[in-house]
């Protein structure tokens, strides 16, 4: 086959950021090479313009930091041809991602991962002798925890879904989310407006048992062998370090300058001698209240506390940190509704006031999302596969 300029293709392809994959995924009789710009007009056409599409895979290496940091990768076909792609979403450090990289390097590496899957298409078509399309998925969330609810990063993932949504509609075939842990419904419930009732049917829920139902559909030998199958790299690694990144914890050694670290983050002055309490109403029991702060130059104290009537209930204990040093973060799960206090304390400073640069958020459980979730869940429902499964404590 011949290679043609692709002007905008079908499809869609991220990693998360921080998750993977959301969005229509209607099959396509388009031969991948065509020029399809859907209904996406001049607005689609000028950013893949703007951010050099067409010339990225001979022109663009991503920075260092996602090359090693990235989690996942391209690794086999399915049985219909479709390139596979491995998702490690709980390796991924999606806040020392951002840290360390640019939002521009960001988006131009997630549209390079869209123009290398293409290219598979055009060289899987060549050599089937038929139109090859659609991306099948291994969405692993071994290793999942709340951290992932970090709210900077979610806004990050929304915003390269609206992106790729736009240059590559419709590429996802299927997927397959493994290892699902706890948080997975809070997880789902963020993601739930990007999903069509289309996409739906397209997602398989399983927990560690999942290798009968995903080799019904791949066959073992273009699986990493860490995941079930039999594939290794040449030297014998079962987990195909050559085709898939495994991404991990981002030294902060990559770390940018620390004003773009606190662009997402609110600022408060804590004055010398005093402390400030700022208010979180929590209205159902279960939520997370997740946390992180960072102050200039000096430690600060820093506790929960649970209004109840005039009193002050310690939910977290009220200590000194270091937070000048390092960004402090954290989560709880909140056991009753109600307001929540989040406590800044300087009282033990009588000569320096301190700013605090912090970010608060309360994640909301949805008992109404169960039954949904359970339309995902092949031969079980949710508390089944809970109490079988393989999960992840907070």
């Amino acid at each position: 086959m011949k290679e043609r300029k692709l002007e905008t293709v079908t499809g869609e392809l991220i990693h998360a950021s921080p998750f993977c994959l959301i969005g229509d995924g209607h099959s396509s009789e388009m031969s991948p090479a065509v020029v399809h710009t859907g209904n996406h007009g001049d607005l689609s056409m000028d950013y893949r313009e703007k951010m050099g599409a067409d010339r990225l895979i001979e022109e663009y290496t991503p920075p260092e930091v996602l090359q090693k940091y990235l989690a996942g990768g391209l690794c086999g076909h399915d049985k219909d041809g479709s390139p596979i792609k491995v998702e490690l979403f709980g390796r991924m450090d999606m806040k020392g991602i951002m840290y360390s990289t640019k939002k521009s390097d960001l988006e131009k590496t997630k549209l390079l991962q869209c123009e290398l899957t293409v290219r598979d298409w055009e060289k899987q078509s060549e050599k089937m002798g038929k139109n090859v399309s659609g991306l099948t998925v291994i969405f692993d969330m071994r290793g999942v925890s709340s951290k992932m609810l970090w709210k900077p990063g979610l806004q990050m993932y929304l915003h390269l879904v609206k992106i790729l949504e736009d240059n590559y509609p419709e590429m996802m075939k299927r997927m397959f989310v493994i290892n699902a842990p706890i948080i997975f419904p809070l997880l789902y419930r963020i993601c739930r407006p990007l999903i069509s009732e289309d996409m739906k049917k397209k997602i398989f829920v399983l927990g560690h048992d999942y290798q009968k139902t995903l080799f019904e559909y791949v066959d073992a030998e273009e699986v990493p062998a860490f995941l079930g199958g039999t594939m290794t790299d040449p030297d014998g690694d079962p987990n195909c370090k050559s085709l898939i990144c495994m991404g991990g914890e981002v030294p902060k050694s990559y770390y940018l300058e620390e004003n773009e670290q606190l662009q997402n983050m609110q600022s408060v002055e804590i004055p010398k001698g005093d402390k400030v309490l700022l208010d979180f109403s929590v209205e159902k029991p279960g939520s997370y209240l997740k946390w992180e702060f960072k102050t200039t130059d000096y430690d600060i104290g820093f506790g929960i506390f649970l209004r109840k009537d005039s009193e002050l209930v310690p939910i977290v204990a009220e200590e000194r940190v270091d937070s000048h040093i390092v960004t402090e973060d954290g989560s709880i799960v909140c056991e009753e509704a109600g307001t929540y206090a989040v406590s800044f304390d300087n009282s033990f400073s009588w000569t320096r006031n301190k700013i605090v640069h912090y970010h608060v958020d309360v994640i909301a459980s949805d008992e109404e999302l169960k039954e949904e979730i359970n339309e995902l869940i092949k031969d079980a429902d949710w508390e089944t596969l809970t109490k079988t499964m393989e999960t992840t404590h907070l």
